[in-house]
């Protein structure tokens, strides 16, 4: 379990907006961007209060100097490498359960 409010209560929330393949938008908060093994990867937590115990993690892949393309990841050891950089460099400011 995710419990992120103390940190809430140190930053701004960065909301950003992403759209399925279907046109569905939904609302993540942005945690963190994560460098690993040559690629970059963004950390998100849905806004809905009902998802919010899990993250999200995605590869960013820049399409241009503007854009970029958020993919999902099947690879559950680079799932798992990333969530841990992750909670490493936040483990005094979330209780990880």
């Amino acid at each position: 379990m995710l419990n992120n409010e103390d940190f809430a209560e140190e930053y701004e929330a960065e909301i950003i907006t992403l759209e399925d393949d279907l046109g569905n938008e939904k609302d993540f908060e942005f945690l963190d961007t994560v460098e690993y093994d040559g690629d970059e990867y963004i950390v998100l937590l849905p806004v809905e209060e009902d998802e919010q115990n899990e993250v999200m993690i995605l590869r960013v892949d820049s399409l241009d100097d503007q854009d970029e393309l958020y993919s999902g990841i099947d690879d559950e050891e680079i799932l798992q490498a990333v969530f841990d950089i992750f909670k490493d460099r936040y483990k005094d400011d979330f209780d990880f359960e």
